[in-house]
């Protein structure tokens, strides 16, 4: 009995430490696109797109990513390629790519290539508030670190590289 008043106890333990463990995302929005050929949907980035990935590159030199999670365009995985990452991951749509961040990488260090339209909504699917009212399809500097435990998430939000809004 004492035997399995132990292991029950522990069991326990263990199960808390995991509930609480903090996982970091990093979400960013894609660098500037190429915007030479109108037709092209889905575009290479811009020579001011690749300077950009640069700064982030910089910007995050102290961080190590466990994953990247880029939509299935280049611009996105593109805006990661100068980072040290040992796997990127697709996704298609939020709900998926947080039950993803949730279900493998509890405690874990990630970043999500996104898009104006979806950056926000990451955000608030991962339990943060909205920093900001909007990304308009101007807004390239912006980065958020979001702490996420459980269905919460405390946002900070900073710029990086060149002030797009000059």
């Amino acid at each position: 009995m004492k035997k399995l008043f132990v292991f029950l106890s522990l069991s326990l333990l263990f199960i808390n430490a995991i509930s609480a463990q903090t996982t970091t995302v990093w979400v960013v929005r894609h660098a500037e696109k190429d915007k030479s050929n109108p037709q092209d949907n889905n575009p290479n980035l811009s020579d001011e797109g690749k300077i950009r990935t640069a700064d982030l590159a910089k910007y995050l030199k102290k961080v190590k990513f466990d994953a990247a999670f880029a939509t299935p365009t280049k611009r996105t995985h593109q805006t990661l390629d100068s980072l040290v990452i040992p796997k990127v991951i697709d996704y298609k749509d939020i709900k998926s790519l947080v039950d993803s961040i949730k279900t493998n990488y509890l405690g874990k260090t990630v970043i999500v290539a996104g898009h104006s339209n979806t950056v926000l909504e990451i955000i608030e699917a991962l339990g943060g508030k909205r920093p900001k009212e909007e990304l308009t399809d101007d807004d390239y500097d912006y980065i958020f670190e979001l702490a996420v435990k459980e269905d919460k998430a405390k946002v900070k939000m900073d710029q990086y590289g060149r002030p797009h809004h000059l």
